[in-house]
């Protein structure tokens, strides 16, 4: 079931939580709304559910207007972070505890709530706990059955509220991961409330990014990442390297350091933002870049070393960040306090007076001798 999000304006009190929100959510997508907090997210995410009132626009469902209607009667599942599971009742009473209250004209029989218990328990992989209590469960378990709980009402659409926030990283994960999967099965539309990164980029079809109550933009994870619409975005969406510094024809410097860009200044004054993987390091400088770095922490985290370096005869307000592989670690044994070369590949150019990124590339022309690389 779609999802037509049509000029969403919230105020609580003086406070404008949401300012004309549009968003078109299409069926059987998954869509993550991502931003730090105070953004909007939940908000939104209520407004959807019928949990809150939008002061201005409309909510509609496969193009119906739900906007007047109540909560019980937009068949929506929500998902809370922390669970929201009656302490006093078996795991078995709380998935059942939604269609226990319907009136009696809509709830089934005895009989066939208990089979849909079973068979939703088992879906979480969780059939055995049926007569456990809450207290008696691990996070990850209490999220799956808060889910259970969610999908016994066979709702058209999925919400989900920070669903894992309250997790350890490894149940998170694991969680992901099964959550994706249950979704591509039973293809329901779902909506889910998040400010980790690799959660959104992870799970979601779509990512809508907020920041103070607007959509800053709203992409495919993969366009997302390498082609932010605003400044907002890329500082947001994962750690990138920064060289800011004064522009003259195609040159920008700072201090000792310089960039010869690919293309001609377009102010005077720029900050090109480069990702981990669109720099490499070189035991000398490049032909298109004299950016000299010194060596202050090396990480040898899971596939790959992660090096964090100081800027050497030029300033920039966070450690640089760059991974290489541990075959590259191994031929080259670099230590704290030596000096290498940052060579930018691809960079995301922006004006100091600009919002947009304009992305750059090297040609491999450009490039230095392959012997210098590290």
């Amino acid at each position: 079931m779609s999802i037509s999000v049509e000029g969403i304006t919230k105020h609580f009190g003086s406070f404008q939580a949401l300012k004309d929100i549009s968003l078109e959510i299409p069926d059987g997508q998954l869509v993550g709304l991502l931003g730090p907090s105070g953004s909007g997210k939940t908000t939104l995410l209520r407004i959807i559910a019928g949990l809150e009132t939008a002061d201005e626009g409309r909510i509609l469902f496969q193009g119906e207007d739900v906007t007047r209607l109540h909560v019980r009667e937009r068949r929506v599942g929500f998902v809370f972070q922390h669970y929201a599971l009656f302490r006093h009742m078996t795991v078995a009473q709380n998935v059942a505890f939604g269609l226990d209250v319907l009136p009696s004209r809509q709830r089934p029989s005895a009989a066939e709530v208990r089979k849909l218990v079973a068979t939703l328990l088992e879906m979480v992989q969780l059939g055995h706990l049926a007569e456990r209590y809450p207290a008696q469960l691990s996070g990850g378990q209490k999220q799956r059955i808060a889910l259970a709980r969610a999908l016994s009402m066979k709702p058209q659409i999925l919400l989900l509220d920070e669903p894992f926030g309250a997790l350890d990283a490894r149940v998170r994960k694991d969680l992901r991961r099964w959550l994706r999967t249950l979704h591509e099965e039973f293809h329901f539309t779902s909506v889910f409330v998040t400010h980790d990164q690799e959660e959104a980029l992870e799970l979601s079809d779509q990512v809508a990014v907020m920041s103070a109550g607007r959509i800053e933009q709203i992409d495919s994870p993969q366009k997302l990442y390498a082609q932010p619409a605003s400044r907002f975005v890329f500082d947001f969406l994962g750690n990138a390297n920064v060289f800011a510094g004064e522009c003259e024809d195609e040159v920008l410097r700072q201090g000792e350091a310089w960039v010869r860009l690919p293309e001609r200044c377009s102010a005077s004054r720029q900050q090109l933002y480069m990702r981990s993987h669109e720099v490499s390091l070189q035991s000398t400088s490049a032909s298109h870049a004299y950016l000299p770095l010194r060596i202050e922490s090396i990480s040898l985290v899971g596939a790959e070393v992660r090096l964090e370096l100081s800027p050497v005869g030029w300033q920039s307000e966070e450690l640089w960040e760059v991974g290489i592989t541990h075959a590259q670690f191994n031929s080259w044994q670099p230590g704290r306090g030596d000096q290498c070369f940052a060579v930018p590949q691809v960079a995301h150019a922006i004006d100091a007076d600009a919002h947009t990124p304009r992305t750059l590339h090297w040609q491999a022309g450009e490039m230095d001798d392959p012997a210098a690389m590290i």
